[in-house]
């Protein structure tokens, strides 16, 4: 099955944006490699510029946007707050207005991040649908592009970057670990890895109360409506949803096993990688370190040696640590 978006896409994508974001590190845990008996790699985006893995798909949703329009009067998009940090960054490096929408109560250091990048912020009601609503008519009031946090396609693609590079340093991979929001850095890997290697298999982590697994079982979206938060410290995986461009690439791609993480599970991983890998993640991270030291992950396929995990960011409101 052929998705609009392709690996040549992702690698024209990795080549817009290169020499503007960091070519993360890839990090091990010898203690985690002991524990699930595999050899665990890191993708370090908690280390890419603004915190997380978000400006691979903004930068290039943005720096393709210039190179198609003559003009472009300003950004505009919603976010949980990393997204947001990202396209702020990203539309003060090309040079663009920006504003960025964000429910009441996303934590103030990822608040105090898009203002700091130069971002006007606006805040909605904590819903998905606030979200929308009041970013399309900044939109239409302004003039300015969307740029999606993950239901667009030059956002997909961006995100796909990551895969590249990982199968790049690690060629062993044999499975990926990305934890799941609206699903864009999900396809993006997907594409990215099946095509380098039809083989690897792609898991999707996701906290509890998502409910993937039987939608992708179905393959039908099977979430009541309208779109949900989840109930999570993990601000930066709370929709519950997945987009509409993003479910179908999910359900071609990844596997139908999903890994589910709690909130305790996740506040245990988050402290272990802080004390014992000495490194700052935030909990959508601390989602996917769980999954890969989890008894679930212990009982898969021992065929399956080499396992990637996304640390798909670091942005932690110290203030107010969610243990």
């Amino acid at each position: 099955m052929s998705f609009p978006v392709s690996l040549q896409d992702i690698i024209k994508a990795h080549q817009r944006i290169a020499k503007h974001i960091h070519r993360t590190p890839v990090l091990t845990c010898t203690t985690i490699d002991n524990l699930v008996n595999r050899k665990v790699f890191f993708k370090a985006e908690n280390l890419q510029k603004t915190g997380s893995f978000k400006p691979r798909g903004a930068l290039n949703s943005i720096l393709k946007l210039k190179e198609e329009h003559s003009k472009v009067a300003g950004i505009v998009t919603h976010s949980s707050g990393n997204h947001g940090q990202a396209v702020a960054w990203a539309a003060r490096l090309a040079d663009l207005p920006c504003c960025v929408v964000v429910p009441q109560g996303t934590p103030e250091v990822k608040a105090q991040a898009i203002k700091g990048y130069g971002a006007d912020l606006v805040y909605c009601d904590p819903s998905p649908t606030s979200r929308v609503e009041t970013c399309d008519k900044i939109a239409k009031d302004k003039g300015y592009f969307i740029v999606h946090p993950y239901d667009q396609y030059n956002t997909i693609a961006g995100q796909g970057t990551m895969a590249v590079e990982f199968l790049e340093e690690v060629p062993e991979l044999d499975a990926i670990l990305v934890p799941i929001s609206g699903g864009g850095m999900t396809s993006g890997i997907a594409i990215a890895a099946k095509a380098i290697k039809p083989s690897i298999k792609i898991f999707p982590v996701e906290p509890l109360g998502k409910e993937l697994g039987p939608c992708l079982k179905e393959k039908a979206r099977l979430w009541k409506n309208p779109p949900q938060f989840v109930d999570t410290i993990a601000e930066g995986i709370r929709t519950q949803q997945l987009g509409h461009l993003t479910f179908p690439i999910v359900c071609e791609l990844v596997e139908k096993q999903v890994f589910t993480v709690s909130n305790k599970e996740m506040v245990e991983a988050m402290k272990f990688v802080w004390q014992r890998m000495k490194t700052v993640i935030e909990a959508s991270s601390a989602a996917g370190v769980h999954a890969v030291m989890s008894e679930e992950m212990r009982q898969l396929d021992p065929s399956l040696k080499n396992i990637g995990v996304i640390l798909c960011g670091g942005n932690v409101d110290i203030d107010n640590l969610p243990w």
